[in-house]
């Protein structure tokens, strides 16, 4: 009779099998599917993104509804910490690996998400106060230690160097009601030749579902965070009135 640890080591072996079949799988079909998305109409743009980034050959967006204020969503979606969350501390690690870089030497302290980009490299390209910041980069994303520079909105939206891929991503809140908002997060990627089409390509490929659950979970920490504070400004408003 099999050990109880024989049956355990088995369907852990099983479900690993699985998951890299599946991630496999996805990395297949990002590979085939690259440079097909469209950058220019659909259900919903980001006018910050559009005047950078009109064309490009990745786009992710992703949003989600938050019972709190649009200002209240928008102090929590900046000041969110990425890497307090071991999952995403977790896909880093995986990244590391896959890239064969060797372990940080140099830790950064944990910041807001927009001081903490700033500080990684990225420029801010444009803002508009309490609802949109628009980041960008030019850098080459498939080295084991990425370096971003930063450029000016003009510099950016210019920039053709080859061997390098152009990267624009945004922090949006769109009010819906008074108490409830949209939260958004979207991404835009256009290389500058074909060499660094291709390097990204086969980049992407292999970390976008990483990618794709750092977006969700952050905007899943953003929702929990805002509607917290949401729900506490609303009890010491009742106090105050009582």
């Amino acid at each position: 009779m099999k050990s109880f640890f024989q049956v355990a080591l088995k369907r852990v072996g099983s479900a690993i099998a699985v998951a890299g079949a599946a991630y496999a799988t996805l990395a297949v079909i990002c590979w085939w599917r690259y440079g097909q998305e469209k950058c220019q109409g659909g259900k919903s743009t980001d006018s910050g993104l559009e005047r950078f980034l009109p064309e490009c050959e990745v786009r992710e967006r992703h949003c989600i509804q938050v019972a709190a204020p649009a200002a209240t969503t928008f102090v929590a979606i900046c000041g969110m910490r990425l890497e307090e969350s071991a999952i995403v501390r977790s896909i880093f690690h995986v990244r590391e690996i896959f890239l064969g870089a060797g372990p940080e030497r140099n830790k950064t302290p944990l910041l807001g998400l927009v001081e903490q980009a700033k500080l990684w490299g990225w420029g801010v390209l444009a803002e508009d106060a309490g609802r949109e910041i628009v980041f960008g980069a030019v850098t080459q994303p498939w080295l084991a230690r990425p370096v971003f520079h930063a450029l000016s909105p003009a510099e950016f939206a210019a920039f053709h160097e080859p061997g390098f891929a152009k990267i624009g991503w945004t922090l949006r809140i769109d009010p819906v009601d008074a108490g409830t908002s949209m939260a958004c997060t979207e991404t835009r990627v256009a290389t500058t030749d074909e060499g660094s089409r291709a390097k990204f390509r086969r980049y992407w490929a292999l970390v976008r579902p990483g990618v794709v659950l750092i977006r969700l979970v952050s905007l899943r920490f953003v929702k929990k965070s805002a509607e917290a504070s949401a729900r506490k400004l609303e009890f010491s408003g009742r106090t105050l009135a009582n």
